[in-house]
């Protein structure tokens, strides 16, 4: 039986090399009620929780964090030095519901909530659509070098969202259907431009025993 081979002079010095990368996800806001792309720093349980965690990540990798306050004290917690800040793992830009509680919005704006959640081209808020935050994530993982190696990154829940979506290759309003508690970890790996989705320990389940509390803090989801 013929197998194919390559040539890696076609394909390039990079077509072999893996990137694994990992996510975590910012502790939720301490801020209640839950509001729209307020950057609220985290509570010192949230931190305590983090700091628990210290252990569980790879410890020679390459480091980035959202440039929200959130993410910068996440990643401190977490012992992480060198830490790059990228613009590009920002939150999705709100607009004019920034600040305003969902519930708030569904009074006013019932039907442009609607749409922003049904359609993901629409940013009936001015701000950023599902779509653009999509390719804004979609192409920082297509820019990372093949040669990162490990890659860990504390992201806004809406941008490991994004990523998953972009690893799977799956439509965008799929991004409504995936779940990324505070404190869990997205695992992914690229080779060539393609993704894989590795699924891993959530995080937030070392924390039993830690702080006699199974969540971090804020509980769910926070967008």
């Amino acid at each position: 039986m013929a197998y194919a081979t390559y040539d890696e002079s076609i394909l390039g010095e990079g077509a072999f090399m893996t990137v694994r990368l990992t996510l975590v996800c910012a502790p939720a806001p301490a801020q209640r009620p839950v509001r729209f792309g307020v950057d609220a720093p985290l509570d010192e349980r949230a931190l305590r929780q983090t700091r628990a965690l210290a252990g569980a990540l790879p410890v020679n990798a390459t480091l980035y964090a959202a440039p929200s306050r959130r993410c910068g004290q996440t990643a401190a917690a977490l012992g992480w030095e060198a830490v790059v800040e990228e613009a590009a793992l920002r939150d999705i830009d709100m607009g004019n519901w920034r600040g305003r509680t969902l519930a708030a919005v569904a009074a006013e704006d019932e039907a442009g909530l609607g749409i922003w959640m049904k359609d993901p081209d629409a940013a009936p808020h001015g701000g950023e659509s599902v779509a653009q935050l999509y390719r804004r994530v979609a192409s920082w993982l297509g820019a990372l070098p093949p040669d990162a190696g490990q890659v860990l990154a504390v992201v806004e829940q809406a941008v490991a969202r994004a990523a998953v979506v972009r690893a799977l290759d799956a439509p965008l309003p799929s991004f409504w259907r995936v779940d990324v508690p505070p404190l869990s970890s997205v695992q992914l790996s690229g080779r060539a431009g393609r993704w894989n989705l590795r699924m891993g320990t959530v995080l937030a389940g070392r924390l039993r025993g830690h702080d006699g509390e199974g969540s971090a803090s804020g509980g769910g989801q926070y967008l």
